[in-house]
């Protein structure tokens, strides 16, 4: 409703007294700024202050006079010089947001964790700058002003503790980053503030990025890690072949002790060759072939050549390694890549994962930024390449994975610029909102 400046005054004036009723005097010295007269010449006054009721009882109750009325009583009381006209305002506490708000706080701080969370958000969501601000600095209104924000601070304090109580850190650091901007002064705010930071800081551990996959029907998370791909214990795992698969390390001629291939064999094959070997001729049954080198021309390692781009998924303990084939081992023993080539080798792989990945996790390191020798591309540009992908990969494959984790060796991690990782989000994300 569109009330005039003095009827605002008059409602807030009525507010303020909290449901006592208040003398025509008192109104016209608070709303009004007026002194008190005698009685036989304040009668102009007090038609003022008349005026303003009708104003407020019509637009309290439209078209309904009585229950204007009803809401806005007139009342009489008694005083050493008589009687005297009050008003009081009449609502129930679902009709006053002030009200409303200091019922919900007061049982909200009373309540455990989950519902003390969910009723002090639902108070504080009706706080809209300082309570009162139409008389603010007035007399009359400091003491609900002031109790009303005392409820306030306590809600978004309590707010905080419960949701750190949850396990809802990042919940919870909106609400102390504002307790701490309008408290400088408040040592306890600040304290509070940095442990929130510092535990979500920790919770994080190796993360390095995080984001959502900016699809609306999907619920898919793409992570960079700093730390080791074996560490990877619940997910898929990604290993880069050549196209001959080879896994023969023996004194470094044919796969690198230090390859990640080596790594397999050791960390979950137990050193068993053999049984790798094994499960790679299975998956590799009626795979097209596309040569078969000669002893001569390739006296060490296998001499069967599948087309690059062939991901055979080798089942252990319940999950799958992806074995994929994105480098060509030339008969001199060195792995050659490109890019194309690796992005040949990630479609793929996404379209395997899709088909035998279980809806697990998958974990893949920088592939191509070792012995495969993607030159053409530095570290960042590698990640960038794995991510975009995927991707793409996400809206031709809608349950491919939950989350697609790169892990990126510390050694690594200063020689990768993942800024343009971020930045493609950050179009992608963009971009979504324009479609939308």
């Amino acid at each position: 409703m569109r009330l005039t400046p003095l009827t605002v005054r008059l409602l807030v004036r009525l507010v303020a007294a909290e449901g006592e009723a208040v003398p025509v005097r008192q109104l016209r010295r608070d709303v009004w700024g007026l002194a008190d007269e005698p009685r036989h010449l304040d009668q102009r006054n007090r038609n003022e202050v008349q005026k303003r009721v009708l104003e407020l009882r019509r637009a309290l109750a439209p078209g309904q006079d009585s229950a204007g009325a009803s809401i806005l009583r007139t009342e009489q009381l008694v005083t050493v010089q008589g009687p005297e006209t009050a008003y009081r305002l009449v609502l129930r506490p679902e009709e006053l947001d002030s009200a409303r708000f200091t019922a919900i706080v007061s049982h909200a701080l009373l309540a455990p964790p989950a519902t003390a969370a969910h009723r002090l958000a639902e108070a504080l969501s009706m706080v809209r700058g300082r309570p009162l601000a139409e008389v603010n600095g007035e007399g009359f209104a400091v003491p609900l002003v002031s109790r009303l924000m005392g409820l306030q601070e306590s809600a978004r304090r309590e707010l905080v503790n419960a949701q750190v109580a949850l396990g809802r850190p990042e919940l919870a650091l909106p609400v102390a980053e504002r307790i701490a901007y309008d408290h400088p002064e408040d040592a306890e705010a600040a304290r509070s503030l940095d442990g929130l930071r510092a535990q979500l800081r920790a919770r994080h551990g190796a993360e390095l990025l995080r984001h959502r996959v900016p699809m609306p029907d999907q619920r898919t998370d793409v992570v960079l890690l700093r730390g080791d791909l074996f560490d990877q214990e619940d997910c898929n795992l990604v290993v880069g072949f050549s196209d001959t698969f080879d896994t023969e390390t023996a004194e470094d001629l044919v796969i690198s002790r230090e390859s990640v291939q080596s790594q397999l064999v050791d960390r979950l094959f137990a050193g068993r060759r053999r049984q790798l070997d094994d499960k790679l001729r299975t998956g590799l049954r009626g795979m097209k072939v596309v040569g078969t080198e000669s002893v001569r021309s390739k006296p060490l390692g296998r001499r069967v050549r599948y087309p690059l781009g062939t991901t055979v998924a080798v089942p252990i303990d319940g999950r799958r390694v992806f074995a994929i084939a994105y480098s060509q081992l030339g008969n001199d023993l060195v792995a050659r890549s490109s890019d194309r080539d690796l992005r040949l080798g990630l479609e793929n792989l996404w379209a395997s994962v899709a088909v035998h990945g279980l809806f697990k996790p998958v974990a893949i390191p920088l592939i191509g930024s070792g012995l495969a020798r993607v030159t053409n591309l530095d570290r960042g540009q590698l990640v960038a390449l794995i991510v975009d992908s995927f991707i793409e990969a996400c809206h031709r494959h809608p349950a491919l994975t939950p989350e697609l984790r790169v892990v990126i060796r510390p050694q690594e991690l200063a020689q990768t610029d993942l800024a343009s990782v971020e930045q493609r989000f950050q179009e992608l994300v963009l971009g979504l909102r324009a479609t939308d």
